[in-house]
This record gives C-alpha cells, sequence and structure tokens, in this order.
C-alpha cells in the first residue's frame, strides 16, 4: 500500500503540516526524509523495518554506514546519503547551544542594531523590528525602499509580517539620508496609521526611530508616540 492510497491525515508530509511535528512517529519522520519505498514496502513500512533494525535507536541508526544502509532494499546512494546527512544534522544541532534572542530595552537598543543597516545609505528604507512580550527580537527586515513619502508604508505589509512572526510588539524606523532627524509629516502620518492599526490587532508600537548617520530620533522619546 503506497502512502498516495492512505487517507490524507495517514500520510505522513501532510501529517506533518497538518498536526504538527510532534504528531509524527520516529517511521514516519525517516519515511519523510527517504521519500519513497520500495515495490513491496511504502516508505514508512521501508522506514520502520530499518527502525526495527537498530531497536529504534537514532543513535545506533546513525552509527550505520552509507554501505550497511544501502543493504536495505529500496535504499539507494542517495537514499542512504540523505539519511545520513538529516542524522548529522541532528547530532550537530544537539552539539550546539540555543541561541539567546537580543532584547530591546531602549532606544539606544534600536538604534545599535540598525545603524549598520540604515547610517550610510544613501536612499530611504523603512525598516521594522518585530518583537515577542519580552522584547526579544523575532525577525527584522527591511519593508520599503525609496522613502515615506513615495511607499507610504503600506501598513498592511507590516502587520501581515508581524502576524506572521506571531509578534505581539513592533518597532519601526527609517533613515534620513540628509542628516536631518526632524520628523516630516509623512513621519508622523504613517507612525499614527502604524498605531492605530496596532491597536485594532493588539499589536503594540513601541516606537519609531529615524536614523540619520551616527545619531537618532525617537518617537518614544521625544512624547510623539
Amino acid at each position: 500500500m503506497s502512502i498516495k492510497s492512505l487517507a490524507e491525515d495517514d500520510r505522513p508530509r501532510e501529517k506533518f503540516l497538518l498536526k504538527g511535528k510532534a504528531s509524527v512517529s520516529d517511521s514516519e519522520l525517516l519515511a519523510i526524509i527517504m521519500g519513497s519505498g520500495n515495490r513491496e514496502e511504502s516508505a514508512v513500512e521501508l522506514a520502520r523495518r530499518i527502525l526495527n533494525s537498530v531497536e529504534n535507536n537514532w543513535h545506533r541508526l546513525s552509527q550505520l554506514s552509507i554501505k550497511d544502509l544501502m543493504k536495505f532494499k529500496g535504499v539507494g546512494e542517495a537514499k542512504a546519503i540523505s539519511i545520513a546527512t538529516a542524522l548529522e544534522i541532528g547530532n550537530r544541532k544537539s552539539q550546539q547551544e540555543v541561541l539567546e534572542r537580543q532584547q530591546i530595552s531602549s532606544s539606544k537598543d534600536v538604534f545599535e542594531v540598525l545603524q549598520p543597516h540604515l547610517s550610510d545609505l544613501s536612499t530611504e528604507e523603512f525598516w521594522a523590528i518585530f518583537l515577542n512580550h519580552q522584547n526579544k527580537i523575532l525577525y527584522k527586515t527591511c519593508l520599503f525602499r525609496g522613502g515615506i513619502a513615495n511607499s507610504v508604508a503600506d501598513v498592511r505589509v507590516i502587520f501581515k509580517t508581524a502576524l506572521e512572526h506571531f509578534s505581539t510588539r513592533i518597532i519601526v524606523a527609517h533613515n534620513h539620508p540628509a542628516g536631518s532627524l526632524k520628523p516630516s509629516q509623512e513621519d508622523i502620518s504613517i507612525t499614527n496609521k502604524i498605531n492605530e492599526a496596532g491597536n485594532l490587532l493588539d499589536i503594540e508600537l513601541l516606537d519609531h526611530i529615524i536614523i540619520a548617520q551616527n545619531k537618532f530620533y525617537s518617537f518614544k522619546e521625544e512624547g510623539i508616540l
């Protein structure tokens, strides 16, 4: 019985997508890595047989050579290398420390994060930093180029990105290549729009920073936000 003939909920890839990675068994994970089985066995059945041969122990499986893996019918060199590669990734992951997300506690922190990206540009860019409830950075990116007056910093794009990263707080920033830190009317207008949209979605706008070379302006600190 092939994977395609199973109910959608029982297919490893679909199950991974629909129910989450924790719902997938060890044999189903291995089946996803292999992609297919052989003429007599589905990928899941082949994976189950391979794992049974090592007493369902990933460490023992990782000790098998490429030639050892290729002894199983349906496992060619490409599949054997894919299995060994996935296990090596897991091994290297286990040896690494979990990286601590950078936390923002002040407008100066924002400036230090974004200055390398914005301070020396000859054109305007609009960036956003997406944070969790502890003000730790989940994601940062340039959303628009060419100046706020030209792009009008589409609020929908900002909050679409925030929702994609499960962000509960955001900070926006842009540069003034001419060197002036004084916010324009467009700067103030877009800040108000972002703030209003955030209130509706329960995503807080913490600050809007203007960067000009080695200095910055904070809407929060200046009492505008």
